[in-house]
This record gives structure tokens, sequence and C-alpha cells, in this order.
């Protein structure tokens, strides 16, 4: 190689090496990535955790809103008030309970024995109620009363007694037929007072009924009569009108007073009983009985006792339309 040659390389390498950037000269760059962060204050870094805790908090969503159930959902007894629906009072849920009712077959057993033990309660109550009037009375009206019904006792045994008397007569008698025509005259007397046929007199009440008002009815009097006679009343005689084995009594129309077997009575009602006067009085002055009954309706009742009652309004005889003796 010429000598031109090799000065012509050794410029051309002189010129490369003018060009390369000196290593030297050429500093060093530092990754910045990983280049570590002054040093911060711990004041500044205590600021700097709150602030990311509020970012961090107000990127979280919100929970969304519960779609509302629809209305065929059951609701269980202990979730809250469905929003939109007024919250139910202790009696609306007691009515909701109840109603409509949900009976078991236990149930219904258990109801239809309640109600008939209810059932025997009523009745028995309502039976005891009817001697309500004597459980409430004093022991003088109590006493009287058991009196009374010894007098009762009493008068039957007698009237049996004085029929035996009159079977022994006839069977002892050496004249039965005089016997039994005597008898049998005795007893046509009595059976024409006890008809209203024959004229009667003897000890008994009186008893005066004063309605200025015009409350008394007819049953009123009736209850009266049916008193009577069970306290042993032989004849009873109201105003005019002789009362018998038949007798009625009626209210009279528009409230004109009463009628006793169709003859209209004015007031005052008057009343003579023959009997025994310690029976018929206290019979009437019984707890609820006829005295008390007429003066609730406020009349004025008096009672009188004598020794010579007369009674003396007739009825006529009358034959019986199908009845006939059983000797005929």
């Amino acid at each position: 190689m010429s000598q031109n040659e090799n000065e012509e390389n050794a410029e051309n390498r002189e010129n490369a090496r003018d060009e390369q950037p000196d290593a030297e000269a050429v500093p060093l760059r530092k990754d910045s990535s990983k280049e570590l962060p002054p040093e911060v204050p711990t004041e500044n870094r205590a600021a700097e955790r709150e602030a990311a805790a509020s970012a961090a908090e107000s990127k979280v969503p919100e929970p969304e809103a519960p779609e509302p159930e629809s209305a065929g959902t059951d609701v269980r007894p202990d979730a809250g008030p469905v929003s939109g629906e007024p919250e139910l009072t202790g009696r609306q849920r007691l009515v909701k309970g109840l109603w409509p009712p949900r009976a078991s077959r236990a149930q219904l057993i258990m109801a239809v024995l309640l109600f008939v033990l209810g059932l025997g309660l009523a009745i028995q109550v309502r039976s005891t109620s009817d001697n309500s009037a004597l459980r409430g009375a004093r022991q003088e009206d109590l006493v009287r009363i058991l009196d009374e019904l010894d007098d009762r006792t009493q008068r039957l045994e007698d009237e049996k007694q004085g029929l035996v008397d009159q079977r022994t007569e006839l069977e002892n008698s050496s004249d039965q037929a005089n016997e039994a025509r005597k008898q049998t005259a005795e007893k046509q007397k009595q059976l024409g007072i006890l008809a209203g046929t024959t004229a009667a007199q003897g000890p008994g009440i009186t008893m005066t009924v004063t309605d200025t008002k015009g409350a008394v009815e007819a049953d009123m009097l009736l209850d009266a009569v049916q008193e009577l006679r069970a306290a042993g009343a032989e004849a009873i005689q109201v105003n005019d009108v002789r009362v018998v084995a038949n007798t009625y009594l009626t209210d009279g129309g528009g409230g004109k007073g009463i009628s006793v077997d169709g003859h209209e009575i004015a007031r005052p009602y008057r009343f003579k009983v023959i009997g025994k006067p310690q029976d018929l009085e206290p019979a009437l002055n019984i707890p609820g009985g006829v005295v008390q009954t007429l003066e609730k309706e406020q009349a004025t009742v008096a009672v009188s006792r004598s020794n010579k009652i007369v009674v003396d309004a007739l009825r006529s005889a009358r034959r019986p339309d199908y009845a006939r003796s059983s000797s005929e």
C-alpha cells in the first residue's frame, strides 16, 4: 500500500474518533422511577393519608335502594313496616289475627263444649231465679209461708178424715138408706156453695182494690182468685158476681174496666171471701204476692178480717150439655 493511502486511512480514523462523544464527558442518566422521594415531614404525611382516605370514600359507590316488594309478597311478622303503609296499632293487629277465623277441629270441638256449658248454666240460673223472691224474704215472712203450707196440709187431712168418717157411718149404720139420704143432702149443700147456687156465710176476709189510674188488669185479679183458692177459700164474690170453678176474667174494651164471666164490674174491686182468715190474709201478703203486685201498679189494697162474711150472689144451675151421671 502506498504512503498516500496510509495517510488517508489515518485521517479517516481521526475524523471518526472526533465524531464519537466522549464517554467521560457524557454524564450518566439515572432512572427517575427508581429515584427515592425526598424526605417528607411527619405532619405532611398524616395530612396526605387523611386526604387519600377521604378521596377513597368519595369514590365508593352508593348502595342502590331496594326494589319495593310486590303486593302479593308475604311479609314476615318480624319484618319492619313496609314503606308507604301505615303502622298497625295493637288493636288492629289483634283484629287481623282473629279475623278471618282459622279454626281447627280441636278448637271447634272446644267451642261446642263451651256453648253447651254456657247453655246449662243459663238454664240453671233461670230455674233458680224463680225463687228469688223467697231468697230475699225476711225470716218472719218465711215463717208465715211455712205456717200457711202447714195449714193447707192440715186442711187436706181433715177433708180426708171427714170422707173416711162418712164411709164408716154408712157401713155401720143400721138404716143405711136414711144415713145415705142425710149425707146426700149435706153434700148437696156443700156442692151448691161451690157451684154458686146457694148463698153462704161464715168467717173470712174482705179485700178492696182501689185503682184510680186504671192500671189493674184482669190477669192480676185472676191471680188473686187463684191465690185465695189455694189458701182454702170456700166461697168468693167479686162485686156482684159469684166466682165459681169455670169463672173467667177479661179486660174491658178500651180500658173500661174488667169483666167477670161477661159481666163488667166497676172500680173499686171488692172481694168477699169465706174461709179461714188466718190462712187467707197471709196468702195475699207474701213477698211477691198479690198485694205487692197490685201496689206496683199504684193501686191501693185494703184487707180486713171478719167473723161473718155473707156471699149472696147466686149463679143459676146449668145442666151440662154432655156430662151425665154414671149412675143414670
